[in-house]
């Protein structure tokens, strides 16, 4: 791709970083600020870096947040007794966006891959522990990916919450083997919550 300005081949090089941007979405993109008021341009950026410089994650689920705690977590119409943990803050979006779930939400930061080199340790597993032990938890419900890494996962954190008083459930298989939450449809997912099983049944259907 040749470029008669490098100041509109810096911004296409920028914007093809992005997932999912190939350079003539970049360029296509590119071209459209051009067009705007430098006035409109300058809101975009300003949003964009406001947004990196100030945002959170929730002292308590780790989603992200405009303070210490997010509008889930002090929310005092959510059950407080039940979590939900989650992947990426991505899943979050996803299960609220069905609003069939009124709880709240613990989000791991990713899952145990060995082949990536990730291990529990890297995860927000501690603080899960310890949030179940000290707000007198209920129920975790494993909303994770049905792959093997969600289902390593999903085992892992069984062992570590075994030794306390509370219900572990997974979501109902209506997410395909190898599916994300966050690309199935809100029926299925809302489904998938409303039907959770409980783990030990959820081990016996492999």
């Amino acid at each position: 791709m040749v470029f008669s300005s490098a100041l509109i081949e810096n911004a296409v090089n920028e914007f093809s970083r992005l997932p999912g941007i190939g350079k003539k979405t970049a360029l296509r993109l590119v071209l459209h600020l051009l067009k705007q008021e430098p006035s409109q341009v300058q809101q975009f950026s300003d949003a964009i870096a406001r947004m990196r410089e100030q945002i959170r994650f929730c002292k308590d689920c780790h989603n992200v947040s405009d303070e210490e705690t997010c509008s889930i977590c002090s929310s005092h119409s959510r059950n407080r007794k039940v979590v939900c943990v989650v992947e990426s803050i991505r899943d979050v979006m996803a299960i609220e966006n069905t609003q069939q779930f009124n709880g709240l939400y613990h989000v791991l930061g990713g899952i145990i891959s060995p082949l990536d080199g990730v291990g529990p340790d890297q995860l927000n597993i501690h603080s899960l522990v310890e949030r179940t032990q000290q707000q007198g938890i209920e129920e975790v419900i494993m909303a994770l990916n049905p792959t093997i890494e969600g289902d390593t996962t999903i085992y892992y954190l069984s062992r570590k919450l075994k030794e306390l008083p509370v219900k572990i459930t997974t979501i109902a298989r209506g997410i395909a083997f190898g599916g994300e939450l966050e690309y199935a449809d809100e029926m299925t997912l809302a489904r998938s919550i409303s039907n959770r099983l409980p783990l030990e049944s959820y081990v016996q259907q492999k």
